[in-house]
């Protein structure tokens, strides 16, 4: 990661990485994030690079983001990807507890690749609008203290 005084007047750059199940809506939340637009088709991803200016604590930001194949066959580029990320998004969609159960497995496997005890990491709800389908808070922080913080 570069830092504010490593360049005079050129952004910080952060490089994120969007992980989560297939079918979870790793895209959609990443593109709606980027340009502002809702996908409602459902076009499997095998990897997408975006990147957004932004301003972070008041310092002028890049964002590499690294939307990820969620299917398992392409899960031999899992590695690859997690070793040049310097924070990651773990999404799941609300509506499906497999997908919540699933990012333990990348949890491990991002600290495992990372050989560290923490890294930066944020768990994202996505399709909070099937409301009627949604796996219960009390689940989540049962299931996130069961396996480890995240």
């Amino acid at each position: 990661m570069s830092r504010p005084g490593d360049r005079p007047n050129q952004a910080q750059t952060y490089k994120l990485v969007v992980v989560g199940g297939g079918g979870v809506g790793k895209s959609a939340i990443t593109i709606q994030f980027i340009q502002s637009y809702f996908v409602t088709d459902y076009d499997p991803t095998i990897e997408d690079s975006y990147t957004k200016q932004c301003v972070i604590d008041d310092i002028p930001a890049k964002l590499d983001i690294l939307d990820t194949a969620g299917q398992e066959e392409f899960s031999a580029m899992r590695e690859q990807y997690m070793r040049s990320g310097e924070g990651f998004l773990l999404v799941f969609s609300v509506a499906d507890h497999a997908s919540f159960d699933e990012l333990y497995k990348f949890h491990k496997q991002i600290l495992r690749v990372k050989d560290r005890d923490e890294f930066p990491m944020l768990l994202v709800g996505n399709k909070a609008d099937l409301e009627h389908q949604r796996v219960s808070e009390g689940e989540k922080i049962r299931a996130c203290q069961r396996e480890g913080k995240i």
